[in-house]
C-alpha cells in the first residue's frame, strides 16, 4: 500500500518536468537581451531624442507654414482640391512623415553600429568578462543576445517610435487645420498614414536582413581587436578596395561595399511604376513592394551566410578571450 501511495503523486511531478524544460532553454537568452537593454540606454533614448527634436521642428513648420504649402495642406473647397495634382499633393502631405521615418531609421542604424563596436570589446576593457563567464550563460547565448540588439530590438524600437511620432504629427496638423478654419477631414482622408506605416515596417525588415553582415562583422571585430575597433572594422575593407583599384584598375569590392550600405532599395522595391516613371521615395505605395524578389536575391542570402559565419567565429573567439 505504501508503495502504491508514494507512486501516485510522483507521476504528475514527472510529467510537469518535461514541458518546463522548453521555456528554461530560452530564459537565459531572454534575460541576456534584457540586460543589454538595461545597460545600453542609447538603444531607446537616441531614437526618442531625435524624434523629439524632429517633432519640435515640425511644430515650428506648422506655425510658420509658407503660403505655397498651405495650398497643399489646406484646400478649403472642392474646386481647390480639383486644381491640385493628386501625386504632387500626396507627396507634399507625405514628405514630413517620410522624413521622420528616414531620420529615426538612420539614428537606429548608427546606434546599432556603435553598439556592435563595443558589444564584446567593452566587457574585456572593463574586466567584467570573467564575471559574465562565471554565470551559467553560454558564449553562444551571450553573442546571440548582443547580436539581437541591432538585428531585432533596434528595428522594433525604431518602428514603434516612428509610428508614435507620425501619429502625433498628424494630430498636431489636424489641430492647426481646425484652428485655421480648414477641413481636418482632408488631411485625415488624403494622407495614407496606415499604408506608410506598413511600408516602414517592411523597410525595417529589409534593412535588418540587408545590414546583418555589417553588424555581425563589427561584432566579430569587437571580440577580437584590442583597441581601435572602428579602424579594424573599416580599414581592411577600404585598404583592399584601394589596392584593387591601384593594381587592377577595377572597383568591384568598392561597389560591393556601397551596395551593402544602401543597395537594398533596388532589391526590395519597384522604384518605377508600370509606365517606367520613377516613383518618389517620399511615398512608396504597397504595390511597389517586391518581397519575393528581395528574398530570392543572392545578395541577401550570401550576406546572411557571411553574418552567420561571423557569429560562429565570435562565439568561438569569446571562449578564449581574457580581459585586456
Amino acid at each position: 500500500m505504501n508503495t502504491q501511495s508514494n507512486a501516485v503523486p510522483e507521476s504528475p511531478l514527472g510529467s510537469q518536468a518535461i514541458p518546463s524544460a522548453a521555456p528554461s532553454a530560452t530564459r537565459p537568452l531572454y534575460w541576456s537581451v534584457r540586460r543589454e537593454v538595461w545597460e545600453n540606454h542609447s538603444i531607446y533614448i537616441s531614437p526618442l531624442a531625435v524624434a523629439a527634436v524632429y517633432l519640435v521642428g515640425f511644430m515650428i513648420s506648422l506655425i510658420w507654414l509658407p503660403p505655397s504649402m498651405r495650398e497643399v495642406w489646406m484646400p478649403h473647397t472642392m474646386r481647390e482640391m480639383a486644381t491640385l495634382k493628386a501625386p504632387d499633393s500626396l507627396i507634399g502631405l507625405a514628405m514630413p512623415y517620410a522624413h521622420a521615418a528616414m531620420l529615426v531609421g538612420l539614428v537606429a542604424f548608427l546606434v546599432g553600429i556603435f553598439y556592435s563596436l563595443d558589444a564584446l570589446h567593452g566587457e574585456r576593457r572593463d574586466h567584467t568578462i570573467r564575471f559574465w563567464k562565471s554565470l551559467p550563460v553560454s558564449d553562444l547565448t551571450t553573442v546571440l543576445s548582443k547580436a539581437s540588439i541591432p538585428l531585432v530590438v533596434l528595428p522594433l524600437v525604431a518602428f514603434a517610435v516612428t509610428v508614435a511620432l507620425q501619429q502625433i504629427m498628424r494630430l498636431l496638423s489636424i489641430a492647426v487645420l481646425v484652428a485655421n478654419g480648414g477641413g481636418a477631414a482632408t488631411l485625415w482622408t488624403r494622407l495614407p498614414l496606415s499604408e506608410m506605416e506598413l511600408v516602414t515596417l517592411y523597410g525595417a525588415f529589409v534593412l535588418t536582413l540587408w545590414h546583418a553582415p555589417i553588424y555581425c562583422w563589427i561584432l566579430l571585430v569587437s571580440g577580437w581587436a584590442r583597441r581601435a575597433t572602428f579602424l579594424w572594422a573599416v580599414l581592411p575593407w577600404v585598404g583592399i578596395a584601394v589596392l584593387e583599384n591601384i593594381a587592377f584598375h577595377t572597383s568591384h569590392l568598392g561597389s560591393l561595399l556601397q551596395d551593402r550600405l544602401w543597395g537594398f532599395g533596388a532589391a526590395a522595391f519597384d522604384l518605377k511604376d508600370k509606365n517606367g516613371v520613377p516613383v518618389d521615395t517620399h511615398f512608396i505605395p504597397l504595390a511597389q513592394l517586391a518581397p519575393g524578389r528581395f528574398l530570392s536575391s543572392p545578395s541577401v542570402w550570401l550576406g546572411l551566410v557571411f553574418a552567420a559565419a561571423c557569429l560562429v567565429a565570435a562565439v568561438r573567439l569569446r571562449r578564449y578571450q581574457e580581459p585586456l
